[in-house]
């Protein structure tokens, strides 16, 4: 067989635009929350219900999405004229997301709201192209885990970056004004994004490409979904690991706040947030970094075993460090590494799993619907994030959270809940889902591109 190789400028450029865009993705998903209620004293409830509304319309616009790049064509191909513009529509609107205006009360409400709604449907113009590439770019096995692995391994750093400097960063360019600073952190990288995103359109594109007969409607988007059966295991697996994900993300500067060092001033920005993230970046690109080797060596099902329940493991020794040495950096960083070596390997496998089940759809059904089925991802991860904020911003309120003041033991607790328990049962969850459901065993993979090699081949010499 040929198989489409990929040169180092490809792979490189491909990952410098996961940088530039979980960067942005960082800053929302991170701060936002925090933002709206301790800096510019949005209730917690509302934020809740917004970040809810907002992230469950845009998630159900995203198979529309998908189907619109599947319908696309261009010199540049289906995918990259969609990554660039929505690239520059989704950084125009994250500098308004975090603009320092003057705004308050009723009219604050309206503007985060509208502009938050934005940020989420621009993303999703841009993201959903992005990557629906990975299938396209390489039929090779080997170079297909390289490529999944590359952008997360970019996309960990970027988190890594605005996670653990974030905080120190709006204090050094707002100097007593943080509403200023997170709002130049916010235009700077935006900048960057665009920079990021045009650096992967020059240099990478797409090099499996399928003619379609006809254009794919909603007719032939809910067929694709429906009669590919490895859909729904793999998009159980995403909705449980992202809501683990998204809500342990959220809740973890409040933990470190009000649980572990008990600061409670707007400024009371300490140690532990920084070594926990710091050490999760690091974590996660270093696990996504071996998992290929690691994979081929101990195998799929052992691999995502570790994937599913280094998480669980985790967290209940965090929980416990909480109790026992709340404060210790030693013992904060380690509990870190091992939930963050999970989270690392979980992501690659995600994006490995969606790219076999496209081929498995173009085996089972004649149909390469890449963006179709990968948007079936950004549905499933903004549906999390809707369930995870909605669930951190009325946790926070039945829990009795008070913004920037000592926290009741009922509120500590509930804290704990929300940032270990639940995202420990969501994770063992996942293993469930893949040992009961997904049937892309390695030998099956490997006679599915077989066969699909042979009809292309066929297809090019008739």
């Amino acid at each position: 067989m040929n198989k489409k190789k990929l040169s180092f400028i490809s792979k490189l450029s491909f990952g410098i635009g996961a940088f530039g865009k979980d960067a942005v993705y960082a800053i929302v998903g991170t701060y936002l929350m925090m933002y709206l209620t301790d800096y510019r004293g949005v209730a917690p409830a509302f934020v809740g219900g917004l970040f809810m509304v907002a992230r469950i319309w845009d998630a159900f616009n995203d198979p529309f999405m998908g189907m619109i790049v599947d319908n696309t064509k261009s010199k540049w191909g289906k995918f990259r004229p969609w990554i660039l513009i929505g690239t520059i529509m989704n950084a125009i609107v994250l500098i308004l997301l975090f603009a320092n205006n003057s705004l308050e009360g009723k009219g604050y409400l309206v503007w985060c709201s509208v502009f938050y709604i934005l940020w989420g449907m621009t993303y999703t113009i841009m993201d959903i192209p992005y990557w629906s590439m990975v299938p396209a770019l390489t039929d090779d096995e080997d170079e297909r885990s390289q490529i999944s692995a590359i952008p997360r391994i970019f996309a960990s750093f970027a988190w890594l970056i605005i996670n653990s400097f974030g905080l120190g960063l709006v204090a050094y360019f707002g100097g007593s004004n943080d509403v200023k600073g997170f709002s130049i952190l916010a235009t700077i990288i935006a900048v960057f994004f665009i920079f990021a995103s045009l650096v992967t359109c020059l240099f990478c594109k797409e090099r499996i490409v399928v003619p379609k007969a006809e254009k794919t409607n909603v007719k032939g988007m809910i067929n694709v979904l429906f009669k590919n059966d490895q859909v729904k295991i793999v998009l159980g697996i995403a909705l449980f690991f992202n809501i683990a994900y998204q809500l342990s993300n959220s809740f973890a500067l409040y933990y470190f706040k009000y649980v572990a060092e008990r600061t409670y001033a707007v400024e009371g920005n300490g140690m532990l947030y920084p070594v926990y993230a710091g050490v999760a970046g690091i974590a996660q690109m270093v696990s996504m970094a071996i998992l290929p080797f690691l994979s081929k060596k101990i195998g799929k099902k052992i691999s995502f075993f570790m994937a599913s329940f280094c998480p669980v493991i985790g967290f209940a020794l965090l929980w416990i460090l909480g109790y026992v040495a709340p404060k210790s950096i030693i013992g904060v960083g380690t509990c870190s590494a091992i939930v963050n070596v999970g989270i690392g390997f979980m992501l690659v496998f995600i994006t490995v799993f969606l790219s076999e089940v496209v081929d498995y759809g173009e085996y089972k059904l004649g149909t390469r619907n890449e963006s179709i089925l990968f948007s079936m991802q950004t549905f499933v991860v903004k549906f999390a994030g809707a369930f995870s904020g909605f669930l951190s911003g009325i946790g926070l309120t039945a829990i009795g959270y008070v913004a920037n003041a000592e926290q009741t033991p009922m509120a500590e607790n509930g804290m704990r809940i929300i940032m270990f328990l639940i995202p420990a049962i969501l994770s063992a969850l996942c293993f469930l889902f893949y040992i009961k459901g997904y049937k892309l065993t390695p030998k099956f993979y490997t006679e599915i591109c077989d066969t699909l090699e042979k009809r292309r081949q066929e297809a090019a010499s008739e």
